[in-house]
């Protein structure tokens, strides 16, 4: 839990500071180093430039944001160590803006010709442990709602592996001090294990005419077919780019606002349109390069930390502001995807 507490941790800050700009969207603090304190529970971002005064450091604070979240969030962000790397460890290709696609409709102009990926490193991806349990369950699910899942010994011996992996990540390890200082989760790792199975693993009816046919880890990580019209779910970077090399997605381009800025292709989180088993999602999102660990926490966290059906929080993580969207379905996830709104301060 040391990870944790250390988010609590304060700032030492000159006696000096002096409100520069006020504005409906956001408030900047000028601080100036020297002996008064200040909560780092304040920082949703923080710049700080050297000159021949001092160092100056500029506090953003953007409308709506959830402060506390803010906090666990990058304190997650920064113990991401396998996280990779935009440019090194993978290549992404944005292309066109993806078009208007009319719900139900699965036609859609193709505004990317080359795929998403252009490279990977998939060398490294098996080499980390929580990646290489990761890929081996993408493969355990029916996509088609409605149809039964059969779950194998191995498989179920799979999610525990994977779990475990994911239980020795320091970044998890923080992730479960939080809750546990919270009163959701118990402190005693087994039984916090066996509250990540329930949430993401545990199988339920998504579809009611049917067995039991999906689970959280399933629609959000491996994506699933509604009715045989529509994708739902599937909002993992490392599903993507395996799917695509198979032949089996279709990047259509990327999504953002009209009149709005082109994102960056170091982006670490991307909306989208794209095609999969001949269906296509007319607006998707997921993060690019972060952790399986990263995702699990997150969600797990957000997921916990409210009680309604659909929960979302604006809160802004490293360069990015986002959304984070959990909905409930009873005691396990039914869904959950960022949505990014912004990043360097370009609104998209």
């Amino acid at each position: 839990m040391e990870a944790w507490h250390s988010i609590a941790r304060q700032t030492e800050l000159k006696q000096e500071i002096s409100l520069f700009r006020f504005s409906r969207r956001e408030i900047i603090l000028h601080c100036y180093f020297a002996k008064i304190k200040l909560s780092v529970t304040a920082v949703f971002s923080v710049r700080i430039n050297d000159d021949s005064k001092g160092s100056q450091v500029s506090i953003y604070f953007s409308e709506g944001v959830n402060q506390e979240l803010t906090v666990v969030l990058n304190q997650l962000w920064s113990l991401d160590t396998n996280r990779l790397k935009p440019g090194t460890d993978y290549t992404i290709a944005l292309q066109g803006k993806a078009g208007y696609v009319a719900k139900g409709s699965n036609q859609a102009r193709d505004n990317a010709r080359a795929p998403l990926f252009s490279y990977v490193n998939e060398n490294k991806l098996k080499s980390i442990k929580t990646y290489s349990l990761f890929m081996s369950l993408l493969d355990n699910y029916e996509p088609s709602t409605g149809v039964s899942e059969t779950e194998t010994t191995e498989e179920l011996m799979e999610n525990q592996l994977f779990l475990n992996a994911v239980l020795e990540t320091e970044l998890m390890k923080c992730a479960h001090g939080y809750l546990v200082s919270k009163g959701q989760s118990p402190s005693d790792q087994l039984q916090f294990k066996k509250q990540l199975y329930d949430i993401w693993f545990k199988l339920y009816h998504r579809d009611r005419s049917g067995g039991e046919d999906s689970c959280g880890f399933e629609h959000v990580f491996v994506g699933e077919t509604k009715y045989g019209k529509e994708i739902i779910g599937f909002h993992n970077w490392v599903q993507f780019y395996l799917q695509e090399k198979q032949g089996q997605v279709d990047y259509k381009g990327y999504k953002a606002q009209e009149e709005k800025s082109t994102p960056d292709e170091d982006d670490h989180i991307l909306n989208l349109q794209f095609s999969w088993k001949g269906f296509v999602k007319p607006v998707g999102s997921s993060f690019i390069g972060v952790s399986p660990e990263f995702e699990v926490a997150l969600f797990t966290i957000i997921f916990l930390r409210s009680t309604e059906k659909v929960t979302t929080v604006k809160v802004k993580v490293d360069e990015y502001l986002l959304e984070v969207v959990v909905c409930r379905h009873g005691r396990a996830i039914g869904t959950s995807y960022p949505k990014l709104l912004s990043s360097n301060n370009r609104d998209l």
